[in-house]
Formats: C-alpha cells, sequence, structure tokens
C-alpha cells in the first residue's frame, strides 16, 4: 500500500496528460476504428511508460543494478539499431499492393509524385519556425502519409520528436476519411468532382507485373540510392505477390507478418511517448505542421491535376490528384465517395486507387530523396 501511494505522489502533471493522451488513442481505436491495429498498441503503449517507475523502460535498480525495460529493448533494437520494424511492414504492404490499375494508366504516377509537394513545402515551413534541419525534415515526411516511412525517416536522422512524429503520421492516416474530404472541396467544384472519366480496364501481363517491382527498385537505386531500403523491401512484398509460386508467402507477408510487425510497431513507438519528451509545445507545433503537410499533400494534387488539364485532351477529374498520397486504400475510397456524392453515376474507384499506389511508391522515394539530402 505505501509503494501505491508512493508511486500515485510521483505522477506529474506531464504523465496525467500522456494518460490522457494513451485514453483518446484507444477510444479512437475501438469506438472510431480509426487505424485500430496501431493506435490501440500506441495508446496502451503511451500508459505503460508513463507509469512510475515503470519495468517497460531500462532502469537502475538497487541492489539488482540495471534492469533492461522489453519496450525499450524492443525500441532500440527494431528500430534505433536496424529499423527493422518499419522496414518488415514494407514487405507486407507490397504484398497487399496491386499494381495492376496503375500499370494500365501509367500517368497516373504523375498525381503520386505531385502530392508530394507538401512534404517540401512543410520542411521549409518547419525549418523556419526554428527546427533543426534534421527535424524539420523529419516533421515534414508527415505529409506523406506513410506511417512507417515517416518513422524510418526521423529515426534514421536521429530526430528528438519520434514520438509526436509518429503519433500524428499514424493519427493523420487514421483521418483520411475526415481531412481529405474537406481538403479537396476547399479547391474544387461540384462540377469538377462530378466530372466522369471512363475506365477501360487494361491488360497488364504477368511479365510486366514481375519485371515492374525489380525495375522500379533499380531505378529508385540510382536516382535516389537512399530510398533504396523502403522501395525495395515494398517492391520485394510485390514481387512475392506478383511471382505467382509464392502464394502462401504471400498471404503470410499480408497477414501474418503485417499483424505482428504493426503491433510490434505500435507498442514500441510508445518509448518516445514518454511525457518529458511528449508534452512539449514543440509537440502541438509538430501535429500542426503535419496536418498542413497533408493538406497541402492533397491540395497540391488536384491543383496540378487542374494544370495538366489545361494541356491534355482527356480531362481528369481533378480529385484524382488528391489520391496520390500514400494512404492506400484510405484516400482512393474517399474520392470514390466524393464523386458518388457528386453524381451518384461517377464512379472514380479504378482511377483513384492507381493514383494512390502510385503514391505509396512516391512517399518512399520522397523519403529517400530526405535522406539523402540531409544525411
Amino acid at each position: 500500500m505505501q509503494f501505491l501511494y508512493e508511486g500515485l505522489l510521483s505522477v506529474t502533471w506531464q504523465q496525467a496528460v500522456m494518460y490522457a493522451v494513451g485514453g483518446v488513442l484507444i477510444w479512437l481505436a475501438i469506438t472510431k476504428q480509426y487505424e485500430p491495429a496501431l493506435l490501440l498498441p500506441m495508446g496502451f503503449g503511451a500508459i505503460l511508460v508513463n507509469l512510475p517507475f515503470s519495468g517497460v523502460l531500462n532502469q537502475m535498480t538497487e541492489g539488482i543494478g540495471e534492469t533492461h525495460g522489453i519496450i525499450q529493448w524492443l525500441f532500440e533494437t527494431g528500430i534505433e539499431a536496424s529499423e527493422a520494424f518499419p522496414l518488415l511492414l514494407f514487405i507486407g504492404i507490397g504484398a497487399m499492393i496491386d499494381f495492376g490499375p496503375l500499370l494500365a494508366n501509367p500517368k497516373l504516377f504523375l498525381f503520386g509524385a505531385a502530392a508530394q509537394v507538401g512534404i517540401f513545402l512543410t520542411v521549409i515551413a518547419a525549418a523556419a519556425m526554428g527546427f533543426d534541419l534534421r527535424d524539420a525534415a523529419s516533421i515534414g515526411i508527415i505529409g506523406a502519409a506513410d506511417g512507417p516511412t515517416a518513422l524510418l525517416v526521423s529515426q534514421v536522422l536521429g530526430s528528438k520528436y519520434i514520438g509526436a512524429i509518429a503519433v500524428a503520421a499514424y493519427s493523420y492516416m487514421a483521418l483520411v476519411p475526415i481531412i481529405q474530404p474537406a481538403a479537396v472541396k476547399l479547391v474544387t467544384t461540384q462540377k469538377e468532382r462530378a466530372m466522369k472519366m471512363p475506365y477501360a480496364a487494361g491488360q497488364v501481363s504477368r511479365r510486366t507485373r514481375i519485371l515492374f517491382p525489380i525495375l522500379t527498385t533499380m531505378v529508385a537505386g540510382f536516382v535516389a540510392p537512399a530510398s533504396v531500403s523502403l522501395v525495395g523491401f515494398l517492391m520485394f512484398g510485390n514481387l512475392i505477390r506478383e511471382c505467382g509460386v509464392l502464394d502462401s508467402l504471400s498471404k503470410t507477408a499480408q497477414h501474418e507478418l503485417a499483424n505482428l510487425i504493426t503491433l510490434l510497431l505500435g507498442i514500441t513507438i510508445s518509448f518516445s511517448m514518454r511525457a518529458e519528451q511528449f508534452v512539449t509545445k514543440e509537440t502541438l507545433l509538430i501535429l500542426c505542421l503535419g496536418l498542413i503537410a497533408f493538406v497541402l499533400d492533397s491540395v497540391g494534387g488536384v491543383l496540378f491535376a487542374k494544370v495538366l488539364n489545361l494541356f491534355c485532351k482527356n480531362k481528369v477529374n481533378p480529385m484524382i490528384g488528391a489520391a496520390g498520397i500514400s494512404a492506400f486504400p484510405m484516400s482512393a475510397r474517399v474520392i470514390e465517395k466524393l464523386g458518388v456524392e457528386a453524381d451518384k453515376t461517377n464512379h472514380l474507384l479504378m482511377h483513384a486507387v492507381g493514383a494512390n499506389v502510385a503514391g505509396q511508391i512516391a512517399s518512399v522515394v520522397a523519403g529517400g530523396v530526405i535522406l539523402g539530402f540531409f544525411m
């Protein structure tokens, strides 16, 4: 009872704030079902690491010496030392993605590239606000709407704000259905959103599907060498899917591997959510800048589509540009929903999916470019 009393007395107001943050993340995961596989372990972990004398962190114990906590060990081993968790997750993500709609309409690659503009604009804004260049680069990558990429970039660059960046990246991924419609409607008219795009399903050969991940990795290696680990693991997962001789491994990568790594990654990130590091004014700024980056990416994609329409005979619904972010498949579903909302016969899903998977590639390449520039 005395130990309990001492523990309660030692709780700081910052730790109390983190208990509330953890509770909100758990509530979003369970009640709203926003990315539950990530937000639930992150929320529970945020409570764990902020308990007084928490055994999940390394600490000195009188009469015993240093004891090693499991969450700190997972962080040091799986993220800090090797970046293994985010990279292994890319194998599962790659195995989930069908690049067919993109390969059938290669023009959609342009939207994946255009929708990364918010990353670089936010890097400039964060640096102007006084953040160290490496921290500013790590904050900007939140705009990719790709949690593993944001986590890996911030870790490799040694950012002091990994916890805040991870929470922002994964939270905004979960909130795509709420944030993106508002951003898209801000820069489009009802008439533009109702614009129809006929879809002619093109046949993509098995050879093309197999060669694509191999060639993409090679091109990325020459253009942005720092992106090879990111692009390579994503494309390796896709090659497992498309080769046609590893169906059981493909299913394992999509389900067991992805689920296990996601679970471990979520609770391991909480190591960077300790109160003394997380409850700061910088965290609030990062959350705001991350939101700005995400909105700018969506808006940038839409504006690029509008400019492209000035020169193209076959017009593109501008909303397709917003699907060029990396949040797959949530963003594609949002664009489909907005199209149907404007006109019940306006189905844009396949076009949006193509742009969305282009965004997956573009986001990891953008992460590699950031690493190559700031390392």
